[in-house]
């Protein structure tokens, strides 16, 4: 315990000398999933550059930490209080792990110091239009030419690819076999010839998301991850990553902001929000879910820790972290009241100097509702998960 509670102090004093003021409230203000690469960069080589954090969950032989289970709970819970921007997952959390499992040494030497820097920013490739849960039936495809191969088609939804200089990209490669059969996953420079990407601006006001096309780029056949025509292999060991990313932690704090803005702001009678008894009986519902959430993510993050394979335990993870983060959302917008009505982006850009209405909680409580509306969709919707725990865990067909 004592061991514990030395680094936790070591992660405060540490966020209080590098965390700047300005990393800290473009953290506070960011609405979206995570912060926009020009913070999230900046932040991400501080953390490499002076302590070596950038990677904590990967193996010690690539700038890993090797900490035990409660020490990544308390890191991520106080680069949450702290305000920390919220570093993108596609290549620290998705990609960089799929590489560790089926990249070649000369993959591994080429790609993992790049994205623990951050030299290297990446986009994911999946969803196509009319293939996004049903993610097998994607049609982008890539035909071998020599020792190239061609790639024809489009991808959708496709988060910063506007500042992404690098694509881990999922092709079909034959259309002989199943669906699952003949998928290719490639890694490729995003700024080769053939390759126009165009902004897709959410109902939250930002631009997070694009849609990419691709007409005749080539791309070598050394960008293959894993085997042709087995990269369906590849693409479920990352989803397991980005399904199963841990949400309790930082959900707990936001939900803790939420219960703090109730306790002093008033309504129009001079009444808190914090002593109606309807409101603090969602609050408490969530904070016991919450608890719960916490305790399964223990027991699998143990498990992964130890070697053992998640699996399907991954969808419930994400079935219960992204609904249980919509429930969040919700409570604070009922939280903000009116406030959270006007729109006003320039209020949430950390490099303006125009004050939010109301306060930081009222300026992202909207936005960040809308964003998450997507949350029980992407990585595979919701209802898909049920699926594959039905299959996995039941035997069910």
């Amino acid at each position: 315990m004592q061991d514990l509670e030395l680094f936790t102090q070591e992660v405060r004093d540490f966020l209080a000398e590098h965390l700047t003021p300005e990393l800290r409230r473009a953290g506070e203000l960011c609405a979206g999933i995570y912060a926009e690469k020009p913070v999230g960069i900046a932040w991400q080589r501080i953390l490499d550059q002076e302590k070596g954090w950038a990677v904590p969950a990967w193996p010690e032989a690539w700038g890993g930490t090797g900490w035990s289970l409660e020490q990544h709970a308390i890191f991520q819970r106080e680069m949450t209080l702290a305000n920390a921007p919220v570093l993108a997952p596609n290549a620290i959390g998705m990609v960089g792990p799929a590489i560790l499992a089926y990249g070649t040494e000369a993959q591994k030497n080429h790609y993992l110091p790049r994205i623990r820097s951050g030299e290297d920013y990446w986009a994911q490739g999946y969803s196509e239009p009319g293939s996004g849960s049903d993610l097998a039936s994607l049609q982008c495809k890539a035909e071998r030419d020599g020792d190239e191969y061609v790639i024809h088609g489009t991808k959708i939804w496709t988060t910063h690819a506007q500042w992404s200089n690098k694509i881990f990209c999922l092709v079909r490669t034959d259309n002989s076999g199943k669906p699952q059969h003949g998928i290719t996953f490639l890694l490729f420079d995003l700024n080769l010839p053939g390759i126009e990407v165009r902004p897709l601006i959410s109902i939250s006001g930002d631009h997070e998301f694009n849609q990419v096309f691709f007409e005749n780029v080539r791309v070598p056949v050394s960008a293959v991850l894993g085997q042709e025509n087995d990269g369906w292999t590849v693409a479920k060991y990352l989803l397991q990553h980005e399904r199963g990313s841990s949400y309790a932690p930082g959900l707990q704090v936001r939900l803790q902001r939420v219960r703090d803005f109730a306790a002093s702001e008033r309504d129009g009678s001079g009444a808190r929000l914090g002593e109606d008894p309807d409101f603090c009986r969602k609050l408490a519902a969530a904070e016991i879910e919450l608890m719960a959430m916490q305790a399964f993510e223990d027991k699998i993050f143990s498990a992964v820790k130890s070697g053992e394979p998640v699996g399907a335990l991954s969808s419930a993870v994400k079935i219960r972290g992204t609904e249980l983060r919509q429930r969040v959302t919700e409570l604070a917008v009922e939280a903000v009241g009116f406030y959270g009505l006007p729109y006003q982006p320039e209020a949430r850009r950390p490099e303006a100097n125009v004050a939010p209405l109301g306060s930081g909680l009222a300026a992202t409580a909207m936005p960040q509702y809308l964003n998450d509306r997507a949350a029980s969709i992407y990585a595979g919707s919701n209802e898909i998960q049920r699926n594959i725990m039905s299959k996995a865990l039941l035997g069910l067909a």
